[in-house]
């Protein structure tokens, strides 16, 4: 069970973020997470519920695993929500490298990206400086998910051998670009009223 603990703590992470805690307290909240990761663990023909969401998932990225994480820590308390501009910021990064990867690996270049994983020090220099600007913006969320990504792939966490899996992986790829593109939809949206409010003469 012990390679399965990916597994087990996204199926732990995922169900407690997805299913509603109807108001619960703090205290309960975390007893929730926990009977979770108790179900996570209930065989169904001689595989758990959690390698069954493998099947179908492969283990998430770091990245993504702290995301959950994260998410998990505000329901529970132990953690403050997200500023506006943190959030943006993150959800920018991750889209960004998502960009630089994805379209390459569908075959809609030459350059092969993914590559780059299975001797990835330029590209953990890179990743380096982006962390430490996170790191300067006082964004903790984006450094952790980037910094605990390289540790994980320096220490061989998970079975693959390319650093892009530990950074990326579909899910928290398609999330970051669907918020993306409904804060910019909002903001077109709401464009044309800000303007007419801005045009308003300002009554002393």
């Amino acid at each position: 069970m012990l390679d399965l603990w990916q597994a087990h703590l996204t199926f732990a992470l995922l169900a407690f973020v997805l299913i509603p805690g109807f108001g619960l307290s703090p205290g309960l909240q975390v007893v929730r997470l926990i009977v979770l990761l108790a179900i996570s663990f209930i065989p169904v023909d001689g595989l758990s519920l959690a390698a069954y969401m493998r099947s179908f998932t492969d283990d998430v990225a770091i990245t993504s695993l702290v995301a959950l994480a994260f998410v998990t820590a505000v329901r529970t308390g132990l953690a403050a929500r997200l500023q506006h501009t943190t959030r943006l910021q993150v959800l920018i990064v991750i889209a960004a490298l998502a960009l630089f990867l994805y379209p390459a690996t569908m075959g809609l270049t030459y350059f092969d990206p993914y590559r780059l994983g299975y001797n990835p020090r330029p590209l953990i220099v890179v990743v380096g400086v982006v962390t430490l600007a996170l790191l300067v913006m006082r964004n903790w969320l984006g450094a952790c998910m980037l910094g605990l990504a390289t540790l994980a792939f320096s220490l061989g966490v998970k079975p693959s051998p390319n650093y892009w899996d530990y950074l990326l992986d579909p899910f928290i790829a398609l999330y970051c670009w669907g918020a993306l593109i409904g804060y910019v939809a909002k903001k077109i949206v709401r464009w044309p009223s800000a303007q007419r409010e801005a045009k308003l003469p300002i009554r002393l």
